[in-house]
């Protein structure tokens, strides 16, 4: 399965977590940084197309600012960032310039991939230096972001990055192997495939300990729902081995692959469902779930029972059942203050073209 499914990947996005590029000092361990750096000019070599989504700015900079836990003001983690950033980047280009490749950094926010000119802008830029040869290298933009790293943590981002472009893959290196059923007890072991995620799977994942990192295990099983769904598989592996990423792209059974949904969405609904807060929620009744879920209908006005949030027309809500359990997201064609006491009718409040299940 592995051998089949990864041995057609060409374009592979590469998650470096804070743990695995930063030492005890909260400063950029350079033998890590110099074995990461090989494994990735490996790809290269053999023609693959790497995009590097990397942690560690906020870490690197608390090194230089004397920081022994992570800072607990906005202010003084984005000053961090600032700091921290610009060391990450000069170690990148150091270290590939001895395999003769350049790199170009690219610093996010969630409202550039929400807009979805500014989305398709960060796409033909990545895929441009793609095509140059060059290695992006991606973080969000901490030092001005406004919200705090809930684009954020950087799993999730290389979740939306690998969707984005698509990627043939995510590979996300971490402290861990990948995920353990039954961690810390005796009969913990390794989880080579997951399937599908459910409630089992998201109870083997945990938070995290670290001072310098922002998600953990969770955050991880997050990122892969969104790359599933958009038809992409994941795999979770450490970062201390000095040849993950070979053996991850040679089938061999290396940390926990997340298989893919059947099909990829399209560029549109992936932006839909993935790219966006959303404004609203619709709850709607068992007979509009079967319509969207079994059926492929529009979401008509008479099969909303709640509306909340005050959106406009063009933007986009989350969806839910009576239960409260969220199976979609659309962009809606009727404003909130348009939907209370709606008369029944065939009004169309998300047209299916719009819409995306879970």
């Amino acid at each position: 399965m592995r051998s089949e499914l990864l041995g057609k990947v060409n374009r592979v996005v590469v998650k470096l977590g804070t743990g695995v590029v930063t030492d005890s000092r909260k400063r950029p361990d350079q033998v890590q940084f110099a074995q990461l750096v090989a494994q990735v000019a490996g790809l290269r070599a053999a023609g693959k197309e790497v995009i590097i989504v990397t942690s560690g700015a906020v870490g690197a900079g608390m090194g230089v600012l004397g920081y022994d836990e992570r800072p607990p003001t906005l202010a003084e983690r984005q000053a961090c960032a600032a700091v921290g950033q610009s060391r990450l980047m000069a170690t990148y280009e150091a270290l590939f310039r001895h395999y003769d490749l350049s790199v170009g950094q690219v610093l996010l926010t969630h409202e550039d991939l929400a807009d979805h000119t500014r989305h398709l802008n960060a796409r033909n830029t990545l895929v441009t230096l793609l095509k140059r040869g060059v290695v992006p290298i991606i973080n969000e933009n901490d030092a001005v972001s406004v919200t705090e790293l809930k684009f954020g943590d950087n799993d999730r981002l290389s979740a939306l990055v690998a969707s984005l472009l698509p990627a043939d893959l995510l590979v996300i290196l971490t402290t861990a192997d990948g995920l353990i059923q039954d961690y810390g007890k005796p009969t913990a072991r390794l989880l080579s495939v997951v399937e599908r995620i459910d409630g089992s799977v998201e109870a083997m994942a945990g938070g995290t300990t670290s001072a310098t990192a922002v998600g953990g295990m969770a955050t991880k099983i997050s990122a892969a729902r969104i790359v599933v769904r958009a038809g992409i598989p994941l795999v979770i592996a450490s970062g201390r081995r000095f040849d993950s990423l070979a053996r991850i792209l040679a089938g061999a059974d290396e940390g926990t692959l997340f298989l893919p949904s059947e099909s990829k969405l399209p560029s549109r609904k992936r932006w839909i469902a993935f790219y966006h807060r959303p404004a609203g929620t619709l709850t709607v009744d068992a007979g509009a779930v079967r319509a969207l879920c079994e059926q492929g209908r529009s979401l008509l006005a008479p099969g909303v029972i709640r509306v909340e949030g005050g959106f406009a027309a063009g933007e986009v809500v989350s969806i839910q059942d009576s239960d409260g359990g969220e199976f979609a997201r659309g962009m809606v064609r009727v404003p909130a203050a348009e939907l209370p006491g709606e008369p029944p009718g065939r009004r169309e409040v998300v047209h299916r073209d719009d819409l995306v299940l879970l």
